[in-house]
């Protein structure tokens, strides 16, 4: 196949991805669900941050979770336990969620009106990246046990998130992660991203993500 042919794919694909989008926005924002697509790469604490995130919030507003991964409901269950409605996509060999599985994934869950949708999206820092969701925010998180240089070595991903969430910090005296390095690739890759600092496991931090969220909600 062509390089040509190859490019002219993709914009088909991205394009037809992007209607769906679309139509998922417009969905979202006349029901008044505020939704978050999570990304990072495997390990990151994804899932922690998540379920402390629904234990924290769910007295406040109604929370649903769209969950997705290549094979098993093992995350979906997780959430579950919290006592939220959560549903699992497999993908397969798919590396990364698109905007028509999510539509038809909102049409099973019914996510309430005025409440606050989370899409765990596939342990990918490559592929999430060029695929809108139809959400209000991608939410990159990054934890310090992976390299400060990543912001560099995945611009596309950190350059479409709007935060940046530096996960798992009780563990900072025992790592050589340089969180002001971090933060200075960050920028330069992307120099309107915001920042937090937080561990979902001690609960450090936490605070600020709420505020965050409770923010963007009520702009």
């Amino acid at each position: 196949m062509s390089q040509g042919r190859m490019v002219q794919i993709e914009q088909d694909i991205l394009g037809k991805n992007n209607e769906y989008a679309s139509h998922n926005r417009s969905y979202f924002q006349e029901k008044g669900i505020f939704t978050l697509n999570l990304v990072s790469s495997p390990g990151s604490g994804k899932t922690t941050l998540l379920t402390r995130s629904i234990e924290d919030l769910k007295a406040r507003h109604r929370v649903s979770v769209i969950e997705g991964d290549q094979q098993t409901a093992n995350d979906a269950e997780r959430i579950r336990e919290t006592g939220v409605k959560a549903l699992q996509i497999n993908t397969g060999k798919g590396c990364h969620l698109d905007a028509h599985m999510v539509g038809h994934a909102v049409e099973s869950l019914n996510p309430e009106e005025k409440s606050l949708l989370f899409i765990e999206n596939v342990g990918n820092l490559v592929c999430p990246a060029a695929f809108d969701l139809g959400e209000a925010h991608k939410v990159a998180i990054l934890s310090v046990t992976e390299g400060e240089d990543k912001p560099l070595k995945y611009p596309d991903m950190f350059h479409a998130a709007d935060l940046i969430i530096l996960n798992k910090t009780d563990l900072l005296p025992y790592l050589d992660f340089d969180v002001e390095k971090c933060i200075e690739y960050a920028k330069r890759v992307n120099p309107d991203i915001e920042v937090l600092q937080l561990s979902a496991r001690s609960g450090e931090g936490m605070q600020a993500w709420y505020q965050w969220i409770e923010s963007r909600m009520s702009a």
